[in-house]
């Protein structure tokens, strides 16, 4: 079961809507249930309003993709890793995070800095709203 779910996961949020993809996370809900997965199913209820707020109407559709993906994160993390296994044991902890939280500094003063991650100008008269 689990590659078809994993399918039917990735067809929930590959929908364009919000609506569509609760109805779509719903079918799979009652699915799972065929396949005496309820566990799963309720898992997936329970969540799914919260793992969609990417769709909804107040974002641009430019930024859905960023919103939804962890990948600066999932970066940063392969990079702490890579730093970390170059030392290989630390005398303490508190000598591993100081080398983590310099290696954080690094990249969020360096990296991230320069690069815009999303283009807020897309956002036009809706910051004033929520603000």
């Amino acid at each position: 079961n689990r590659e078809w779910a994993a399918d039917a996961l990735k067809a929930v949020f590959a929908m364009e809507s919000r609506d569509k993809a609760l109805e779509k996370a719903e079918s799979v809900a009652k699915e799972l249930e065929t396949r005496k997965l309820r566990e799963a199913a309720k898992c997936l209820r329970e969540g799914i309003s919260e793992t969609t707020t990417y769709l909804l109407d107040d974002y641009p559709r430019e930024h859905r993709r960023r919103i939804r993906t962890n990948n600066m994160i999932e970066r940063l993390n392969r990079e702490i890793r890579r730093r970390t296994r170059v030392v290989g044991s630390f005398p303490d902890g508190r000598s591993a995070l100081m080398l983590v939280c310099a290696r954080v500094r690094y990249v969020t003063s360096n990296e991230w800095s320069t690069r815009r991650y999303l283009d807020m100008s897309r956002l036009g008269e809706s910051v004033p709203v929520a603000n």
